[in-house]
């Protein structure tokens, strides 16, 4: 049963990404716009897309823009998708991109003197 969810999320992955690269004509979404991860039910009826998006300050706006668009989104999947059921889907934020970006931006503000190594002096 993993094995047969694992490939659902995985095509379901791959559908939505293609829907929002070829599908959707809205301008507001020209920006790099990825779905990370999929979660769906056992049953088919929900499933959970984190979005990841590269302008982190887009991404609350982007999240909500494919929200309005689950309708537009959902009738794409069921063309592109063989499956039991197509599932309602929740678009979130994928918060480990926040947190790597973050951390990206810590580290560039530390200034960290360099160690000379006390063998080449000796």
């Amino acid at each position: 049963m993993a094995n047969r969810m694992e490939r659902a999320n995985s095509e379901i992955q791959k559908a939505l990404i293609e829907i929002i690269h070829t599908k959707m004509n809205d301008p507001r979404l020209n920006q790099i716009v990825s779905i990370t991860d999929v979660e769906t039910t056992p049953d088919f009826k929900y499933c959970k897309a984190k979005v990841s998006v590269l302008n982190v300050d887009e991404i609350a706006n982007v999240t909500k823009i494919l929200q309005k668009s689950e309708g537009f989104i959902k009738r794409e999947l069921a063309k592109l998708v063989k499956m039991p059921q197509v599932p309602k889907i929740n678009f979130a934020v994928d918060k480990s991109t926040l947190s790597a970006i973050r951390v990206e931006e810590i580290l560039k503000t530390l200034n960290i003197p360099k160690v000379e190594d006390e063998d080449e002096n000796n």
